[in-house]
């Protein structure tokens, strides 16, 4: 190993401290529009369904979050009230609700994270195509390295 090649426990602080700058950043954002980590963490999940095209149901947004049913309606209710999401039937099972980001909310967050994201694509810039080969090797590993820790941490 190199004198400038960080060692695993450096790079694991890197990775800590990434956390909470990322944590601070959005603290900000939930503060600036009255939310709380949770309503966050919801808003990214169905966020992040509707980008891969896929209908989330109450009960998909409870389990992405390891919510109750009371907790999921009232966390739903919140951010319906605050503007940030619907509630609509599905249009291939009316049976079905989905829960969907408001218009006036993705542009909010467009406003907020666009800058990030901006330093973010500058920062990645910097790599070469086989450096960027290797971070995402590297950053799929470490997803799946601390969610197996969770569900370990679960049992």
């Amino acid at each position: 190993m190199t004198p400038d090649t960080p060692s695993a426990v450096e790079l694991m602080v890197m990775i800590r401290a990434l956390n909470v700058e990322s944590d601070r950043f959005i603290e900000r954002f939930a503060a600036l529009h009255g939310l709380h980590r949770t309503d966050l963490n919801a808003l990214v999940v169905i966020l992040d369904a509707a980008r891969a095209g896929r209908p989330l149901t109450p009960g998909g947004l409870g389990g992405a979050l390891n919510l109750s049913p009371p907790a999921t309606t009232a966390l739903i209710n919140r951010l319906e009230q605050a503007g940030h999401v619907e509630r609509r039937r599905s249009a291939t099972d009316r049976r079905k609700v989905e829960v969907v980001l408001d218009e006036q909310a993705a542009e909010l967050a467009r406003q907020f994270f666009t800058p990030l994201a901006r330093h973010l694509a500058g920062a990645i810039d910097g790599f070469t195509e086989e450096e960027r080969r290797v971070i995402g090797r590297f950053l799929s590993d470490s997803i799946r390295a601390t969610a197996t820790a969770r569900l370990e941490a679960a049992e």
